[in-house]
């Protein structure tokens, strides 16, 4: 009789560590990924720019996950050039906008953390774009000089 209790102690144990087990399966950081919604962005003092966070798995887009710390920074050969960023609303179907100073035509790495519900890790990535500098209509010579 001593045995019994003892099996239903393991077999509830392992029931647990199995519904453990399925919710920390799912919290590889791997398992996620950051994404630009569009890779280029116009050179302006307010450009928008969005990003989606993707569960790799499903494939799928993210819609509650509460981003922070967003750090967007143009390399500068060793150094970096960061620059004032600032969080939108999200668009609740997983778009994470920002409106961001862009100076520069060239690469722009945005560096974000997340939180996932459900999840105990806070997810960190990067998101590259490129800034383009508009070309008012008319003002186009081709590099030609005229």
């Amino acid at each position: 009789m001593k045995v019994e209790p003892h099996r239903m102690t393991m077999a509830a144990i392992l029931g647990m560590a199995m519904a453990l087990g399925s919710e920390t399966a799912k919290a590889d950081p791997r398992d996620y990924q950051f994404e630009a919604a569009q890779p280029q962005i116009a050179v302006s003092p307010s450009a928008p720019l969005a990003i989606r966070l993707i569960h790799v798995p499903s494939g799928k887009a993210l819609t509650d996950a509460i981003l922070f710390q967003p750090k967007l920074e143009m390399p500068m050969g060793a150094a970096t050039m960061p620059t004032k960023i600032t969080p939108s609303t999200p668009d609740g179907k997983g778009l994470y906008p920002f409106v961001a100073d862009v100076a520069m035509a060239g690469p722009w790495t945005l560096t974000v953390s997340a939180k996932v519900q459900g999840e105990a890790a806070t997810l960190t990535g990067k998101v590259l774009f490129t800034a383009v500098a508009s070309d008012p209509a008319g003002s186009r010579d081709h590099g030609h000089g005229h």
